[in-house]
């Protein structure tokens, strides 16, 4: 079966689930959730509480000197007694009334408030301003310690205030502090050129050398913003002549993760699109784990800030463009040098007045080597490139493309000879869109290679699925996770297809789940003995369950890293 066929998802049979553990992927989630989103906070001690003496106990003490100036009715007599009650009132009475506050998260939009107020007993109304337009209100008594929690509807940053009154004695007490949210909002930037090791663009004309790094300043560069958070980047690696892989990491004051964004043999370009933290320096850092120097290239095609922009939201993966049938596009090949334009927005469930679209492109049967470019519909065509392929090649690669007013993309081909070109939305962000981006400290939740990642299975066996489940009880509002899915070893052509399973994972010693139905769309595409990896911005669905299937006829090997998760809360 040609590669052209595997990724139209033609010859469809039955196939069996693999099941692995989840414990492992859904403690290593909520772990990695818990550590990410409590980086950020904030403590205001004692120290710095304003306190105000009320204005009100003046006014009172006029009220009261001047009752005895006139009759007394019903209602006079309860206005004056309210009056001396007033009078009464004595700042100095409460000489201790201190507010301590501390807000720490545990989600990426999400704020756990803990107030400690010094008081002597007296009742106290106590008022939380959240920053957004919304308040909280209680009472309490005394010395106390308060818990409250808020979720922002959008990232960025919230001045929080805690505002304490003794009515009694008519003095007040508020302290506060400045909240980030660990969690992004995206960007979408017009694909644009920040590193070419070939020409000196970004770094020296120098190649990377084996086990050596190259730097590439996101912040401040091609007019991404200081104080970004991510940024995604379309990476490739090119000239290579022998087999190795690239990591991606923030790099300046972190250490560089175990995991790869990307995978090459001898002669090949590979490119892949990675969302990788920014250090706080600007950079992030390239890794050439190979045993010989390379030739690295890097696109930015969006970033992450704590600004409100663009949310995200997933989709079950679905096929927007499909020269080969005339789906979104004429059909037939993709002429050389032209490119083709299509509407997202307002389709297949996408709405209108989205900012940027999630897709997965493949180019098929091209009749020569070339590159293919995804951009915006009223854009001209960037110099960047999404992916690269050779004659007869199958090549998939994940894109973040900015979206015109209209709802457009363009897709260019830069060969000089036609090819067929597909094109799966997997999602898309938009000013609705809730859920923002909350990187991780990359880890490996599946290597079917070896046992160590709970795996029992054995090999990615062809035409079978295997099922995992990431989202821990713990951990609410995930969209969709960022994944970096490699296949390896492979035996023949394939794809791999990576979707929401529709079934929970079944309970422990019950019956197996029913067979999750077969997707039509595709990931990434191998040929025999290839290493392929690519990124997948992958929602779980309504069960916290995601299922990668080999579409292929022949086993694999897969590996799954995980880089970060979308969270609405």
């Amino acid at each position: 079966m040609t590669a052209a066929l595997v990724a139209a998802g033609l010859g469809i049979i039955p196939g069996t689930a693999q099941a692995a553990d989840p414990v492992p992927v859904a403690a290593g989630v909520a772990e990695a959730i818990a550590k990410a989103a409590t980086s950020e906070g904030f403590h205001s001690p004692a120290d710095r509480t304003i306190r105000t003496t009320l204005p009100a106990a003046a006014a009172a003490n006029g009220k009261a000197n001047a009752k005895t100036a006139a009759p007394q009715t019903a209602q006079s007599a309860q206005t004056a007694a309210a009056a001396d009650a007033a009078a009464a009132a004595d700042p100095a009475a409460n000489p201790a009334l201190a507010v301590d506050v501390s807000g720490t998260s545990y989600t990426a939009h999400g704020i756990e408030l803990t107030t400690l107020i010094t008081s002597a007993d007296f009742a106290l109304d106590v008022v939380i301003d959240w920053g957004d337009g919304k308040t909280d209100t209680v009472t309490a008594q005394g010395t106390t310690e308060l818990h409250h929690s808020h979720t922002y509807d959008k990232s960025g940053e919230y001045q929080v205030k805690v505002t304490v009154t003794d009515t009694a004695n008519a003095v007040q007490a508020a302290n506060g502090g400045a909240f980030l949210t660990p969690g992004s909002d995206f960007t979408p930037h017009t694909p644009t050129r920040l590193l070419d090791t070939r020409d000196g663009t970004g770094a020296p004309a120098l190649k990377v050398p084996a086990q050596g790094s190259a730097r590439v300043k996101i912040a401040g560069n091609a007019a991404v913003p200081a104080g970004v958070t991510a940024v995604a980047l379309n990476v490739t690696v090119t000239e290579t002549v022998d087999s190795g892989y690239v990591t991606a990491w923030p790099g300046t004051g972190y250490d560089r993760p175990g995991t790869s964004n990307l995978n090459y043999t001898a002669g090949r370009s590979v490119p892949n699109l990675v969302i990788v933290p920014v250090g706080e320096d600007g950079y992030v850092e390239l890794y050439n784990g190979g045993p010989q120097p390379v030739d690295l290239i890097a696109d930015v095609t969006g970033y992450f800030t704590r600004a409100s922009a663009g949310g995200y939201t997933s989709m079950t993966p679905a096929r927007f463009v499909d020269t080969r049938e005339g789906l979104g596009a004429p059909r037939g090949k993709l002429a050389a040098r032209s490119a083709f334009t299509t509407r997202i927005g307002g389709l297949q469930g996408v709405p209108q007045g989205i900012t940027a679209v999630a897709l997965n492109v493949t180019v098929t049967e091209p009749q020569g080597p070339g590159h293919l470019t995804a951009f915006s519909g009223s854009g001209p065509v960037p110099t960047a490139s999404n992916l690269n392929f050779v004659p007869g090649q199958t090549v998939a690669n994940a894109v973040i493309v900015p979206v015109a007013a209209d709802g457009t993309i363009k897709v260019f081909n830069g060969s000089w000879m036609p090819a067929h070109v597909v094109v799966d939305v997997v999602g898309y962000y938009s000013k609705d869109s809730k859920a923002a981006f909350l990187p991780f400290t990359p880890f490996r939740t599946l290597d079917t290679r070896e046992e160590a990642y709970g795996w029992p299975g054995g090999r990615f066996r062809a035409r079978e699925y295997i099922t995992q489940g990431f989202t821990p009880e713990a951990a609410t509002g995930v969209e969709a996770y960022v994944l970096n899915t490699t296949v390896t070893e492979t035996g023949g052509t394939g794809y791999l297809s990576v979707a929401p399973s529709p079934h929970p994972l079944p309970a422990e010693g019950g019956p197996a789940a029913p067979t999750a139905p077969r997707p039509g769309s595709s990931t990434l595409n191998w040929t025999a003995g290839e290493t392929v990896p690519n990124l997948v911005q992958a929602s779980d669905g309504d069960h916290g369950v995601i299922t990668f299937w080999n579409q292929g006829y022949q086993d694999a090997d897969l590996v799954l890293d995980v880089f970060g998760v979308y969270q609405s809360k």
